[in-house]
């Protein structure tokens, strides 16, 4: 009995209890999308959480574990809603090494191990629970899903000028198969094959881009068996539309996850403090305002508490950090610059990570300066500058506190965003 057939054996005494790892640390560069492939949004939803919730109607697959981009907390907040059941682990420098990620907390108990990637977020439940019904026979420990090739493929290498291309071979498309995920696998398999990469370097990892290959290499069998057109992979901007049609036409099949479709607005607060500057020339700008006749507020930036407040509504509403980790004093290029650019630049970021403007409401407390003549004109300002409705309103203290005593300005704002389909 080889190595192989001892783990086969093995999985039958075992409850047949399986993980999921999800792949969604990449950066998505081909898709042009200017945030992590899998946070795009498609009929309001990301594809992550599309990937997840065609999953979660899997029983056998006891866990779930999404691999975010590295250092990016976005998604993983994102996967909070789903409870105990999906779990989040940063990513790494290459696919593979994303893969390992999950599996150092994927659980041991799990009998079967399935890798699926964020961007084939449409993959159909039928077709893991196809992948779960092959590793249940003790013959196979290792199965992926595939199409038949339509095109004629060829294999190229340069020309002896080395300009161009040439011909090299033309594989029979009748020995061609186009692999698509989840790819499923025992779980001991999978861990001991990953194991061996531990000699590899960073640039050999980069050219794993599947599982399947590195558990042959493993000397593993790997079977295969038919996929589905709606795997399809996100990698091209065109290719969201033909995710969008498969959204759309899983709603109309399913009722029930029309309603959970259901685009829900997302609303953020934020305050901001200044102090009056010691500066008696320091300028007062103030709602993207220019107030000549006041001292101005000390800040890295303008000091224009109102659209710092504004700023940080938005990022709060789209959960993508606040202030300083935008615009903080660790951003020299962001010094001196006006509120007016910080609230455009926000509302530019809040957009890339997929969604839409509302409102935003800002009130402001302080002694100084004068407002109610310039407040529509304070509103057309910002409104311009983020695309959508500002309204600013201001009040005094009654001689209380520290803006009562005309020592600094409080804003409170309030952001109302919503995620559209890129």
């Amino acid at each position: 009995m080889t190595r192989h057939d001892k783990l086969g054996a093995v999985k039958q005494s075992e409850a047949q209890n399986s993980s999921l790892i999800l792949v969604a640390a990449g950066m998505g560069t081909r898709l042009g999308a200017g945030i992590p492939k899998a946070m795009v949004q498609v009929a309001g939803k990301s594809l992550a959480e599309h990937a997840v919730d065609r999953i979660l109607g899997i029983g056998q697959i006891t866990e779930i574990i999404v691999v975010t981009p590295p250092k990016d907390e976005r998604l993983a907040a994102a996967m909070a809603q789903y409870g105990e059941r999906v779990r989040t682990v940063p990513g790494g420098a290459s696919r593979a090494a994303s893969v390992r990620a999950g599996l150092a907390v994927a659980s041991s108990e799990a009998a079967n191990i399935l890798v699926h990637d964020a961007a084939r977020a449409f993959a159909p439940a039928e077709l893991h629970e196809r992948v779960l019904h092959a590793l249940a026979d003790e013959q196979c420990n290792a199965v992926i899903p595939a199409l038949d090739v339509t095109d004629t493929i060829c294999v190229v290498q340069p020309d002896a000028s080395g300009e161009h291309e040439i011909i090299k071979e033309t594989p029979a498309r009748s020995t061609l198969r186009a692999v698509q995920t989840p790819q499923g696998f025992d779980a001991a398999l999978l861990r001991a094959a990953h194991a061996r990469l531990d000699s590899c370097t960073e640039a050999e990892l980069e050219l794993v881009t599947d599982d399947a290959s590195i558990v042959r290499a493993f000397g593993a069998e790997v079977q295969v068996l038919p996929g589905s057109q709606q795997a399809l992979k996100v990698t091209y901007p065109e290719d969201l539309d033909a995710a969008g049609k498969l959204a759309a036409s899983h709603l109309a099949s399913n009722p029930s996850a029309k309603e959970e479709a259901m685009i829900l607005p997302r609303v953020g607060n934020g305050i901001d403090v200044h102090a009056v500057s010691d500066d008696p020339a320091r300028e007062m700008w103030l709602a993207g305002l220019h107030f000549p006749d006041d001292i101005g507020l000390s800040g890295h930036s303008d000091g224009d508490a109102v659209a710092h407040a504004a700023c940080d509504a938005l990022f709060s509403a789209a959960g993508i950090g606040d202030l300083g980790t935008h615009f903080g004093v660790d951003r020299p290029e962001f010094a001196g610059a006006s509120g007016v650019s910080l609230i455009a630049e926000a509302a530019r970021l809040v957009r890339e990570a997929g969604f839409e403007i509302g409102n935003v409401s800002v009130q402001f407390v302080g002694r100084r300066p004068r407002f109610a003549a310039r407040r529509e004109e304070a509103n057309a300002v910002l409104s311009a500058a983020i695309g959508a409705p500002v309204s600013v309103i201001a009040t005094t203290s009654d001689g209380l506190g520290y803006e009562g005593e005309g020592k600094g300005v409080t804003a409170y704002a309030t952001a109302l965003v919503y995620p559209v389909s890129h």
